[in-house]
């Protein structure tokens, strides 16, 4: 197995091998604990995009939105009225933008595939919420820092990622490490290694649901 330069999600150097699937290779970080596919093996965006288009996420599907209210609920709670938020990786039918927007939020919407529009990154948001987009990140750390850059002091990362089973054997009947687009796995400890290293605070409100918090601004 040709090594990997770097982990992915905190740039810690020599990750190490940690198992092959069938043709598939993964990786471990043993500073963030983060699995990974082989960069190597990561899919093309014509392709990538093409599984993006079989799913099915409706924004009237009252399941979706269930699903989609682990992290909208916790968030709305901790959001000052008419805050200004973003949908980073909203896919084709950004749902949760709709949620959000219903509950009196200010929405903007940006996808690299369905929705790529850089005025979007041209500002700043008291919230961003990325919800199962983070497992899609071909380069984590960079996008990390990009939302760093994009949230206001003491603004809200809310993060839904299905979190790595510890179990190895987990790992290899896992479904969410079978989508071929999935290529980085977190846990409570990967996640609160993404936010230290950002100056963020981190918490968990319910599984799989992350709410970092980058620092509030300096009194003058």
């Amino acid at each position: 197995m040709e090594r990997t330069a770097a982990c992915p999600v905190c740039r810690a150097p020599a990750p190490q091998p940690f198992m092959d699937v069938g043709p598939q290779r993964y990786w471990k970080c043993e500073t963030c604990d983060a699995r990974f596919l082989d960069p190597a093996q990561h899919p093309a965006p014509d392709a990538e995009r093409a599984h993006y288009l079989t799913h099915e996420n409706d924004p009237a599907d009252p399941r979706y939105r269930n699903f989609l209210s682990k992290l909208a609920t916790p968030l709305l709670a901790r959001l000052a009225p008419r805050s200004s938020g973003l949908d980073y990786g909203c896919g084709p039918g950004p749902a949760l933008a709709a949620m959000l927007r219903e509950a009196g939020h200010d929405m903007a919407l940006y996808d690299p595939f369905f929705h790529a529009d850089e005025n979007a990154l041209a500002r700043t948001y008291d919230f961003i919420a990325c919800t199962e987009t983070a497992e899609h990140f071909h380069r984590p750390a960079d996008e990390f820092d990009r939302l760093d850059t994009l949230l206001r002091p003491g603004g809200w990362l809310a993060l839904m990622t299905a979190f790595r089973p510890a179990s190895e054997v987990d790992f290899v009947n896992w479904h969410y490490r079978k989508d071929p687009t999935h290529v980085v796995f977190y846990n409570e400890t990967t996640l609160r290694t993404v936010a230290d290293i950002r100056g963020w605070t981190c918490e968990f409100p319910c599984p799989d649901v992350a709410l970092m918090r980058t620092a509030p601004a300096q009194p003058i």
